[in-house]
């Protein structure tokens, strides 16, 4: 099934000149991730590598230009304000819908929430999330170590998952950052989901 109008060629090419080199290699790392765990779940491989591609597209856009999508209609809820590093995600797949014309809305949906994420995730959306923060290209291996290490257990995918969010929102208040209402729900959820 075709999910873009672009090829796969040129949908790398595009990323290769509009993110950074490191953004780049992340993206691409991503897919990867995502088409990996995605075969290992069971769910369409394509689709996840698509996302895994397009997730950060608006990434290495400046804050300004972000802000102004927003300020044109890019959905964006009130909690995610205050940090402009959560701004790319909309804006990804605001792109993702209209310069790569991608209509499948678990791919738009895995884009825009794959900072925050919001509760209820649907696998599609949890797998996208969590091969972002697990891809080996980018992030330091002791931090993979820690997210993964329950991978292949019972409930891996949530173990994993409640793992990045742990790292996430202690990063989040050693620097002194806002953490958004929708990531603490998440952690709750996911909490309760595993421990509870």
């Amino acid at each position: 099934m075709d999910y873009t109008c672009l090829t796969t060629t040129e949908i790398i090419n595009w990323l290769r000149k509009n993110l950074n080199e490191e953004r780049y290699i992340h993206s691409l790392a991503v897919a990867d991730t995502a088409k990996d765990f995605a075969k290992r779940f069971g769910i369409d491989e394509e689709k996840a590598y698509i996302a895994g591609l397009l997730h950060d597209c608006a990434k290495c856009f400046s804050t300004d230009k972000l802000k102004d999508y927003i300020d044109q209609g890019v959905e964006i809820t009130p909690d995610e304000l205050p940090n402009y590093k959560t701004y790319h995600a909309p804006v990804s797949a605001y792109i993702a819908k209209t310069v790569f014309k991608v209509t499948d809305e678990e791919i738009l949906s895995s884009i825009r929430w794959h900072t925050v994420g919001h509760t209820n995730m649907s696998l599609f959306e949890k797998i996208i999330f969590l091969a972002d923060k697990a891809e080996p290209k980018t992030r330091p291996a002791e931090y993979l170590e820690y997210i993964l290490k329950d991978f292949d257990r019972e409930d891996g995918l949530n173990k994993a998952l409640l793992a990045c969010y742990k790292a996430t929102i202690k990063s989040l208040a050693d620097r002194n950052l806002t953490i958004c209402t929708p990531t603490i729900d998440v952690y709750n959820e996911l909490l309760n989901s595993v421990e509870g």
